[in-house]
């Protein structure tokens, strides 16, 4: 059973959230943790990569000169790979990297990866987070008042906050994210994690992320 500090918006203490990590995941798999993340980083791969063939770029296909008494090596067209200017002996095309893992596995990656956090000493739970409007610099000061100002920073709100997310985008090294769409990469990339109570309320409960979430 860990004991979490819960504080507010300024960094004071107000009170003291108890969680079993073990609730949420009764271990934790390196193993597939590491092909969720590798899943994950493939799928943001463009695959736009390509070199053109001898057949692909421009020149004659006149044989350069005779082939015997020249006191050369015999030789045909300037397009063949072992000239400047020439084509790609082993050309790369654009391709899809995506794949995907087993739904099942991939929930459980994400719970893994929460309670990484947990045990961890890494993540830190606010009572709420709400703001008006955007505010960036609202946002900067609470998470300098917190201490995240000089790390990385997953920001979990319970739902979907326009405000809250518009407030975080420009922060350099901060992504805010509802507790739906949390998946291990999302999770484990950032340093430390910043939870409202109402979303580890969710985490706790289970009904949180689906492991789903599309990365693009």
């Amino acid at each position: 059973m860990a004991t979490l500090p819960i504080v507010d918006e300024t960094g004071k203490e107000v009170g003291k959230y108890e969680i079993d990590s073990e609730q949420i995941s009764d271990r934790i798999s390196k193993q597939l943790l590491h092909d969720a993340v590798v899943m994950y980083q493939a799928n943001q791969r463009q695959g736009s990569h390509n070199t053109r063939s001898r057949g692909e770029v421009s020149g004659t296909n006149k044989k350069m000169y005779r082939q015997k008494g020249t006191g050369h090596a015999r030789a045909g067209g300037k397009r063949t790979n072992v000239r400047r200017g020439g084509g790609v002996a082993r050309t790369i095309k654009p391709r899809d990297y995506s794949y995907r893992l087993p739904k099942k596995a991939l929930q459980r990656a994400t719970r893994m990866a929460i309670r990484s956090k947990i045990d961890d000493g890494e993540m830190v739970v606010i009572d709420q987070l709400s703001f008006e409007g955007p505010k960036t610099a609202q946002m900067a000061k609470v998470l300098k008042a917190l201490g995240l100002d000089a790390t990385t920073t997953l920001v979990t709100t319970a739902e979907l906050d326009a405000a809250i997310y518009k407030s975080g985008r420009n922060l350099p090294g901060v992504e805010v994210q509802p507790v739906r769409q949390l998946n291990a990469l999302s999770v484990l990339c950032p340093n430390r994690m910043l939870v409202t109570k109402d979303a580890l309320d969710k985490i706790k409960d289970g009904s949180f992320a689906n492991g789903q979430a599309a990365v693009s």
